[in-house]
């Protein structure tokens, strides 16, 4: 299998893991949505496919979990969300390809993948609460991007650094 395809396949992988994940804490809807189990496979799919697969599998997991399960909801969670994960796939694949391969920068690409797609984020949910004439303050974005997310930033800074490592070792890293 040439590299493209392998990519492709990995990136298939986690898109599927997007949207099965979820399922594992989405019985109690507070744990699941603190823990956000569909930034996993997007963060690791940045690391390990490239930044053009992680942003695509971001930007699509979302919205085609919305259309199929009905979760999140469309607007504006799901829509909001397309643009935050985009940015996660994206800025994980793009910060770990141009830092040195230590192990302190899965650690960086991660935190900065991490701020990056929140702001994202806040920018997204911003400008669609604009655009339905409601309003979107900076206690709402604290909220969401930092007090309730607590529980998965920490999951999030504990687990995908020892899983990128463990991938790199068994060599199914692409990026």
């Amino acid at each position: 299998m040439n590299e493209q395809n392998r990519r492709l396949t990995y990136a298939a992988l986690y898109l599927a893991l997007a949207l099965v994940l979820p399922f594992l804490t989405g019985q109690i809807p507070e744990i699941g949505a603190m823990l956000a189990p569909m930034h996993i496979p997007v963060l690791l799919c940045g690391f390990v496919c490239g930044w053009q697969w992680g942003m695509a599998v971001g930007a699509v997991a979302p919205l085609l979990r919305s259309a199929l399960f009905g979760m999140p909801p469309m607007y504006p969670t799901a829509v909001a969300m397309t643009f935050e994960l985009a940015a996660y796939g994206a800025l994980a694949g793009i910060l770990y390809r141009r830092l040195p391969r230590k192990t302190w920068s899965v650690y960086v690409s991660l935190l900065l993948a991490m701020l990056g797609g929140r702001l994202v984020w806040g920018a997204a949910r911003y400008i669609l609460a604009g655009l339905s004439g409601s309003e979107f303050p900076l206690s709402a974005f604290l909220a969401g991007a930092v007090t309730g997310a607590l529980p998965g930033i920490v999951l999030h800074i504990v687990l995908i650094p020892v899983l990128v490592l463990v991938l790199e070792r068994a060599k199914l890293t692409l990026n």
